[in-house]
C-alpha cells in the first residue's frame, strides 16, 4: 500500500505485467519460495491474529501510509488524529488522472463495513473492487499477491477494528487508455502458504515483496517501465510534499550499501537517519521502527545478495543527466554506462 510512488502511472501496470505474467520472467522480482511445510507463526487465537494484523498494517505492508490523511508537517508522515483509514488522494505531481486510497475503516456506507472477506482478499491480492472493476495498481496487489492466506486472514481481521469514519473520498479517475492497458486479471486459485522463517533469506524475500520496496528503489524509463536489471538498484524520482528526492542504491556495490552492517540498517530503518545524516521522511521509517529485529535481519540478509549494481545515486548533489537510468539525480553525471 505504496502512498509515495511517485512516477508516471504506467509505470505501475508495468510492473503488473511483470508480476502477472504478461511480460518475459526473467524480469519478473523476486518472490520468495514457500517451505514445504512453512514455519511461519500461525495465529491461533483471535488475540493472535488481530496482533499478527496489525503487525503487518502498521509495519513492513504500512497500508496507513496510503489510505489516510497525513501530517506532512511531522516527522515520519504519521496519520491525522482521527483520520485513519479514512481514505486519501495520492500526492503524486506526475500523475495523468486522480489516484485515490480508499477508506478501509469498517464505515458500512463509505468503508468496507459491508464487505465480505472474500472480497477484501480479492481486492487486496488481485486488484478486483467489490464492484467487479480493476483496480488501479497504485494499490500493489502486484506485490500483495505473495501475502500467505494466513497474513492475509489477520491483515482483514485487524483493518475490521479500525474506528468507523464516514468519509467519502472522491473517485479514482485514470485516463481510460491507461486502464485499458492493465493485463488480464490473474485469480489466486491455490493456497498461499506462509514462506519459511527459519530461512532469513527466503523471509527477507517475502517481507521486501509486500513491503513494496522495489516499486521505490528501481529506477524507470521515460515512458514509465521499471529497468528490472537495475532491480534496487536506486534512482527513482519521488515528487510531492516530501519535496523531490531520488532513492538510493540498496546492493552491496560501492555505489550502494556495502558499508551497511546489520546494526546499522536497524538503525535507519527505525530513525530515518544514517548516523547523524537525516533522510527525507518519504523513507517511511515511521512505519518500519516497530518491526521486530528478526524481520528487519531477515530484509537485511535478503538485500546482501542482492547483485551488486553500480549506479551512484546523491540527494545532496545537484541532479545530473544519467546514462545508466536515463533520470536526473545527483550524481548522476558519474554514471557511465
Amino acid at each position: 500500500m505504496t502512498m509515495f510512488r511517485c512516477q508516471p502511472l504506467l509505470a505501475s501496470v508495468f510492473v503488473v505485467s511483470l508480476i502477472v505474467g504478461c511480460a518475459p520472467q526473467e524480469s519478473a522480482p523476486p518472490v520468495a519460495e514457500p517451505a514445504a511445510e512453512a514455519t511461519a507463526a500461525v495465529a491461533t487465537t483471535e488475540e493472535d491474529l488481530l496482533a499478527r494484523g496489525r503487525y503487518l498494517v502498521e509495519g513492513p505492508m504500512h497500508c496507513l501510509a496510503c489510505h489516510s490523511e497525513l501530517d506532512w508537517s511531522a516527522p515520519g508522515f504519521p496519520p491525522l488524529p482521527g483520520r485513519r483509514g479514512v481514505g486519501a488522494v495520492f500526492p503524486d505531481v506526475s500523475v495523468p488522472g486522480l489516484v485515490v486510497a480508499s477508506n478501509i475503516t469498517p464505515d458500512p456506507e463509505t468503508g468496507i463495513g459491508e464487505w465480505t472477506d472474500e472480497e477484501l482478499g480479492r481486492a487486496i491480492r488481485e486488484g478486483v473492487g467489490r464492484d467487479g472493476r480493476r483496480l488501479f495498481p497504485a494499490m500493489p496487489y502486484m506485490f500483495f499477491r505473495a501475502l500467505s492466506d494466513d497474513d492475509l486472514a489477520a491483515v482483514i481481521a485487524y483493518i475490521r477494528t479500525l474506528d468507523p469514519v464516514r468519509n467519502q473520498p472522491p473517485t479514482t479517475e485514470i485516463p481510460e487508455p491507461v486502464m485499458a492497458s492493465l493485463p488480464p486479471h490473474q485469480p489466486i486459485t491455490e493456497p498461499v502458504p506462509a514462506p519459511d522463517r527459519s530461512d532469513p533469506i527466503a523471509y527477507g524475500a517475502y517481507l521486501t515483496q509486500i513491503g513494496n520496496c522495489i516499486e521505490c528503489h528501481t529506477p524507470m524509463t521515460p515512458e514509465g517501465h521499471p529497468i528490472m536489471e537495475l532491480m534496487l538498484a536506486g534512482g527513482r524520482i519521488m515528487e510531492g510534499p516530501w519535496g523531490k528526492v531520488a532513492a538510493p542504491n540498496l546492493t552491496t556495490d560501492p555505489s550502494g550499501i556495502p558499508y551497511y552492517t546489520e546494526e546499522l540498517f536497524f538503525e535507519v530503518m527505525r530513525t530515518g537517519m544514517v548516523s547523524a545524516r537525516d533522510l527525507n521522511d518519504i523513507m517511511i521509517w515511521g512505519y518500519f521502527k516497530d518491526m521486530t529485529d528478526d524481520d528487519l535481519g531477515a530484509i537485511f540478509a535478503y538485500l546482501q545478495t542482492l547483485e551488486p549494481i553500480s549506479h551512484r545515486v546523491s540527494n545532496t548533489e545537484p541532479p545530473t543527466p544519467c546514462s545508466i537510468c536515463g533520470t536526473s539525480h545527483g550524481l548522476g553525471e558519474s554514471n557511465q554506462s
